[in-house]
């Protein structure tokens, strides 16, 4: 029995769940990434990995990006993240962070430019 590499069981996890989110069956996503609802269950199970190719498929198909399979993540994820804890503040304490986050951004920036 072949060992299951680490990357492939955590990217078919992220691919299971995008192609759930999208309401597909293995068969129906097999069909439209042109491979077979075999290799979409090898797949999602960690059993093989994907290639770039059928990872790109797999991507525009399911409308996410590479880094929310191959990493778990997403910018917009990140973002909802300090949405939540921004709930919790009140007006004052959101315009001051609005202020110290533009302060913030305008500085990295002009650190870049310096480094050019």
């Amino acid at each position: 029995m072949r060992t299951k590499k680490e990357i492939n069981i955590e990217s078919g996890e992220q691919i299971k769940h995008a192609r759930e989110k999208a309401k597909l069956t293995q068969e129906q996503f097999a069909e439209r990434i042109d491979v077979s609802p075999l290799y979409v269950s090898d797949l999602e199970r960690g059993v093989v990995g994907a290639s770039l190719a059928t990872l790109k498929r797999a991507c525009v198909v399911l409308g996410v990006s590479s880094d929310q399979i191959l990493f778990g993540k997403t910018a917009e994820s990140r973002i909802n993240a300090i949405g939540e804890r921004c709930k919790a503040l009140s007006n004052e304490e959101f315009d001051l962070l609005l202020e110290m986050t533009d302060i913030f951004v305008r500085t990295i920036e002009l650190t870049k430019w310096r480094e050019v």
